[in-house]
């Protein structure tokens, strides 16, 4: 792990040359809410500054539960963008393995990589067979729990400190009319039992599961702690109180109307967008404000293959684009607005808020691979249905939900 280094001096990105002739290159991505739109609009822009070409925004509804089968389907068919942006980790392997994802490494070969990346473990997914087939561009962690300030003003509370804390102040909460946690429908329940499993179950239970897939470590004391905690959450939460998206859950928090939420740090980014200060309007809290360590994995833009009889200056639109997504330049005002963290060690990050701060301190510890980054695609949709079922259904015991977890944990590649 390598250090943060604050510079007087941004460094200069060498991004190639301008093509003679503008291309339009297709970029696909499933950034949709508000701040995630805002970020990826940076990118477009050094795009389209630095090189003359159009970018062409191909925004894909769902997050990669509902945008990689449309995204993989389309390169598997033959009609591939010029760019794609997918998870950091195994969501693309299989498309690396057949030929389909283009060899970056002679692309990128003299920006000498592997000595700004913050943590070298975000490269591995994308190497294969001595090939460097993705670039990160960020590292992003679920470990957050987001306060309401105006939620704790309002019963005359402190604002927790950690997850213990908060859950102790459920009754006083449900006694004002304030829903103690705040839900997106979908997708954003599924990253809450990894969170919970680092901030409660600690270090070693998250390497137990996520790397050694261990189903005697989740059928063990520490596990079932999270088991019990996502009982917990479940108790506080319905179908009638969950809102449309991760956005509109972040709305309730600057308004006093729920007073929590746990979801990854692009929450960040539309707490911003909405007018939201980190320490004046909500709190955030890293793994749950009970570790000293944050899972992470983030987003990776791919390149597939494109058909033969390709304009060449597509391609080479190709090659400046994978160059300016990692320039100093281009990282700076991506990470800013989005919420993330930047993957280099070499840009002035002394505009970073409060929440940014506390991540990147953490980041010094080195980071737990997360279930996107160490399970399979089949894996995390197993997962994904199971703890959508256990939310919705109060029938489904701990002992069943461990017990199930535990079993598809045993037969995960």
């Amino acid at each position: 792990m390598k250090k943060f280094t604050v510079v007087a001096a941004m460094a200069t990105a060498l991004l190639g040359s301008t093509s003679a002739f503008a291309a339009e290159l297709e970029v696909t991505h499933w950034w949709t809410s508000a701040g995630e739109a805002a970020a990826i609009a940076e990118f477009a822009k050094v795009f389209e500054e630095e090189t003359g070409n159009t970018w062409v925004d191909s925004a894909l509804a769902g997050s990669g539960t509902g945008a990689n089968p449309v995204i993989i389907s389309r390169i598997i068919g033959g009609n591939p963008m010029g760019a794609t942006q997918m998870n950091t980790g195994r969501d693309a392997e299989e498309l690396i393995q057949a030929g389909l994802m283009r060899d970056l490494t002679d692309i990128v070969a003299d920006l000498d990589i592997d000595s700004f990346y913050v943590d070298q473990s975000l490269l591995e997914p994308c190497r294969y067979e001595g090939g460097l087939y993705c670039l990160p561009i960020n590292i992003h962690s679920w470990d957050w729990l987001w306060l309401s300030t105006a939620a704790y003003e309002k019963i005359g509370q402190p604002v927790p400190t950690n997850w213990n804390e908060y859950v102790a102040s459920w009754p006083a909460l449900q006694e004002a009319d304030i829903l103690p946690f705040a839900l997106g429908s979908g997708w954003p329940i599924n990253g809450i039992p990894g969170v919970l499993m680092a901030g409660i179950g600690g270090t070693d239970l998250v390497l137990q599961v996520n790397r050694d897939k261990s189903g005697d470590a989740v059928r063990g004391p520490e596990f079932r702690k999270v088991a019990e905690a996502m009982d917990q959450l479940r108790s506080v939460v319905s179908p009638e109180t969950m809102v449309p998206s991760f956005g509109d859950a972040g709305n309730q928090l600057l308004t006093g109307e729920a007073a929590g939420n746990i979801h990854g740090d692009w929450l960040q980014g539309d707490l911003q967008i909405a007018g939201g200060v980190p320490g004046e309007d909500y709190e955030c809290l890293p793994a749950l404000g009970l570790g000293t360590q944050l899972t992470g994995g983030g987003d990776s833009f791919y390149f597939p293959v494109l058909p033969e009889g390709t304009d060449p200056a597509v391609i080479e639109a190709q090659e400046q684009l994978a160059r300016i997504l990692i320039s100093p330049d281009a990282q700076l005002k991506f990470n800013l607005v989005k919420g993330s963290m930047p993957i280099r060690t070499d840009i002035d990050l002394s505009g970073a808020n409060a929440c940014m701060t506390k991540a990147l301190g953490l980041l010094e510890n080195g980071l737990l691979p997360s279930g996107d980054f160490s399970l399979s695609s089949d894996t995390q949709k197993q997962l994904e249905d199971l703890n959508l079922e256990f939310i919705a259904d109060d029938n489904i015991t701990v002992d069943d939900y461990v017990e199930r977890y535990a079993s598809i944990i045993e037969q995960a590649d």
